[in-house]
């Protein structure tokens, strides 16, 4: 199989021994390079680090999509996932992976950026892939998870993409966030609206909802509340807006705060950096009954990729206005939540 002149191979289970030399890989028009190829970066699944670049190949276009031009800070993994790994937070600033918002050093020059500012007035420049060799590039410094932001690096001040995060509580199964998701659908479609959805690789899901670039984050936020809301009168007995994890008294939260600025949601095709090497999968409605998270790997991505390709090819098509929701914000009284 190849993605955009990348020639993207099988996703193989042999766990490499010693690490052999560097790997250059052709993607498009240029040459990336592979460090330490046979590193186990999924020991349990019998992974290496080039198992998991030929992934990202073979789902190419996918990814791209999901990615391209939009400012992106980047989940590394370089040493892998092991047992007891843990990420780096704001709080420990240590550990075995850790997250990357701003462009890093000795990056290739054609590796464009987006120019972002943070809720703490500090800027950055931030990865915004144009290609899939930039993706190709940042998996080599281990990167698993990718995490756009709703916008384009032409206005990064104006979303593009409503995301409607439906989270589970702890001890609430996939299936009880299925029907959530069937009715944010059947709402939308009442506003004239079409929604995306996919799993997170754990047990959530993501409905993305392409806008057009007129409202501020806070608007955004302000809509997918009102969409929260208009759940929670619908399905009183799943759905929370609740912000607070103690005061949840429901097994679906719909995350309105993940249209924050610097907010963002795992990208569909990245891996959940777990020993199962899971994905977030793009999906068709007329399969969400009947698949569950634990069907999209690594190993199984590749194959229904090519013989399905990506459910979310119409994403950027019709964009739609944020005025139905807004008004509803409005009859329902709502402010624009607080910055957290």
């Amino acid at each position: 199989m190849c993605a955009r002149g990348a020639c993207a191979g099988g996703v193989g289970r042999t766990l490499g021994g010693v690490a052999t030399a560097a790997e250059e890989i052709r993607v498009g028009e240029r040459l990336v390079r592979v460090s330490s190829p046979d590193k186990p970066y999924f020991p349990q699944r019998g992974l290496t680090k080039l198992d998991v670049v030929r992934y990202f190949l073979a789902v190419g276009d996918g990814i791209l999509r999901a990615l391209r031009d939009r400012p992106t800070m980047l989940e590394r993994w370089p040493r892998g996932v092991f047992e007891g790994a843990t990420i780096a937070t704001r709080q420990t600033n240590r550990g075995d992976a850790f997250y990357q918002k701003r462009l890093p050093a000795g990056a290739p020059e054609w590796v464009r950026t987006a120019h972002i500012t943070f809720p703490s007035g500090r800027t950055a420049d931030e990865v915004a892939p144009s290609e899939l060799a930039v993706v190709i590039w940042a998996v080599n410094l281990g990167t698993l998870r990718f995490h756009p932001w709703p916008v384009s690096a032409a206005d990064v001040e104006r979303p593009d993409q409503l995301r409607i995060d439906l989270d589970p509580m702890p001890g609430v199964g996939f299936d009880q966030v299925v029907p959530v998701a069937h009715e944010v659908r059947a709402f939308l479609a009442e506003l004239g609206m079409t929604g995306y959805p996919k799993t997170t690789g754990g047990r959530g899901l993501h409905v993305y909802l392409s806008i057009e670039p007129r409202w501020s984050f806070g608007d955004c936020r302000r809509a997918v509340l009102a969409l929260g809301r208009e759940m929670q009168r619908r399905l009183p007995d799943l759905v929370t807006t609740t912000w607070w994890r103690e005061q949840r008294d429901r097994p679906v939260f719909v995350d309105y705060n993940q249209m924050a600025r610097d907010h963002t949601v795992t990208s569909a095709y990245s891996i959940r950096p777990t020993p199962a090497a899971l994905v977030s999968a793009p999906l068709d409605w007329s399969e969400l009954d009947q698949v569950r998270p634990e069907d999209f790997d690594v190993l199984s991505m590749p194959a229904r990729f090519a013989e399905r390709g990506d459910p979310h090819a119409g994403l950027d098509g019709d964009r739609h206005s944020l005025e139905p929701l807004l008004e509803l914000a409005d009859r329902d009284g709502l402010e624009a939540p607080p910055e957290r």
